[in-house]
């Protein structure tokens, strides 16, 4: 594809969008940006984002992506209760690393959610891209919910999962919104880098204590 077809490609996308889906992609930058800051922000916003995805999924007869969505709106009620709460020190849920089981729990997760998910597309939808649409939804599942534990390890799999559907989506033709994932890589790297020096500054001062 030539650079002048990939602009008109990329401006047709932008003429056709409807205003809930623009709606869709402003509140699901700004979940993203929040999770960057630390901020709890990042679940009223992004469960915003996911219900008028679901919408359009529904209406558009995209029924597993809908599926999806809502499963994302569920963990990300269950991440907003998990940051909302407090140790017995008054404390909200610090920044933490993966245990090597974490690790390995977290590797089985995305596995299993792959094939369970490659099962279903492939025998109860009309997808063309079974495989890597199972693989972009497993890894985005367990990054949601290592960001609901706080685990700097969800950053990965969002920058694994955005690299992996920047290609997918354009190839379907949705330049938008792989234009969308591409804003999403750049943020998961920086959340990533900042997360981590979070917790190196939550270690100095654990160690001052």
């Amino acid at each position: 594809m030539q650079p002048h077809e990939f602009f008109d490609l990329f401006y047709q996308n932008i003429l056709n969008a409807s205003w809930l889906e623009a709606a869709a992609v402003f509140f699901g930058l700004f979940s993203v940006w929040f999770a960057k800051k630390e901020n709890i922000l990042v679940y009223p916003t992004g469960i915003i984002s996911v219900l008028i995805y679901v919408y359009i999924c529904f209406f558009a007869g995209l029924y597993a992506d809908m599926g999806i969505n809502f499963f994302f709106f569920i963990m990300s009620v269950y991440g907003w209760f998990k940051w909302t709460r407090k140790d017995q020190a008054d404390n909200f849920i610090p920044i933490s690393k993966n245990s090597v089981g974490q690790h390995l729990l977290s590797i089985a997760g995305a596995i299993a959610f792959f094939f369970v998910l490659q099962f279903v597309l492939k025998n109860y939808t009309d997808s063309t891209v079974p495989n890597w649409d199972s693989l972009t939804t497993a890894i985005f599942i367990i990054g949601m919910w290592l960001m609901a534990l706080k685990k700097i390890e969800n950053w990965i799999f969002w920058i694994v999962g955005n690299v992996i559907s920047i290609p997918l989506y354009f190839h379907k033709g949705l330049v938008l919104t792989s234009f969308q994932f591409t804003v999403f890589l750049v943020i998961a790297i920086l959340g990533y880098l900042e997360w981590r020096k979070k917790l190196n500054e939550q270690k100095e001062q654990y160690q001052k204590a």
